[in-house]
């Protein structure tokens, strides 16, 4: 994963890779909208690119891996993907889609909290309120699990996981095109709120981040 250093959401040579690659074919808006993403600004926490994107969800798809990386260590991790039909979609209310999964670990009395499901969609919706966004047509779901080893991996310690899937309409703007480097960049806000950091700069501090140092497990 190619670490965005603050800067600019795209890797080298990424508009040229089989996973960043937009057809000259596609619509205006969705070429818009994906320049977008490449070029928004991230903390330099997070390391993102381009991934391969799912085909049968929408005509047109991008999609983007990011992780929240402290030394060695992956705090949270996530997935990104903007789905574009120009025919509309009823169920979207709109042209565009956007499409997430994040993920971190979690210690164990964390994950106990019966108020954390809510918690965690308020993070999402927070994120893009905080950024002057809509998120239309929000569905989603909030999931924990724990893992407890046994036999050969029984010195493992027991392990915990939220996850949170969702995906929402962005309003669309001038010519049809949705601010997505805006929705990138509160999406990337969620990540770093799930991976226990502080907020990137002046906010409310009565948000209180996930108190964990634990990096996702490889699927």
């Amino acid at each position: 994963m190619a670490a965005a250093q603050g800067q600019r959401s795209d890797g080298a040579g990424e508009m040229e890779s089989s996973e960043g690659k937009v057809a000259d074919s596609a619509p205006l808006p969705f070429r818009a909208a994906v320049e977008a993403l490449r070029g928004a600004r991230l903390r330099p926490e997070i390391e993102i690119d381009a991934t391969r994107a799912p085909q049968r969800l929408a005509p047109h798809a991008y999609a983007l891996e990011a992780a929240v990386v402290d030394g060695d260590e992956d705090l949270a991790d996530g997935r990104l993907v903007l789905l574009h039909d120009p025919a509309g979609h009823d169920a979207w209310q709109g042209t565009f889609r956007l499409v997430t999964l994040v993920r971190a670990e979690l210690e164990p009395e964390m994950a106990a909290d019966p108020l954390l499901p809510e918690v965690c969609w308020s993070w999402l919706t927070g994120a893009l309120h905080a950024r002057g966004l809509s998120a239309g047509e929000a569905s989603g779901t909030v999931t924990r699990a724990g893992s407890h080893y046994f036999g050969g991996l029984a010195e493992r310690p027991p392990a915990s996981q939220i996850e949170i899937r969702a995906s929402w309409t962005p309003r669309e703007g001038s010519g049809g095109v949705p601010d997505t480097a805006a929705h990138l960049a509160a999406w990337c806000d969620l990540l770093c709120q799930i991976a226990g950091l502080p907020p990137a700069g002046p906010g409310d501090g009565s948000v209180v981040s996930l108190p964990q140092r634990r990096g996702p497990s490889t699927p």
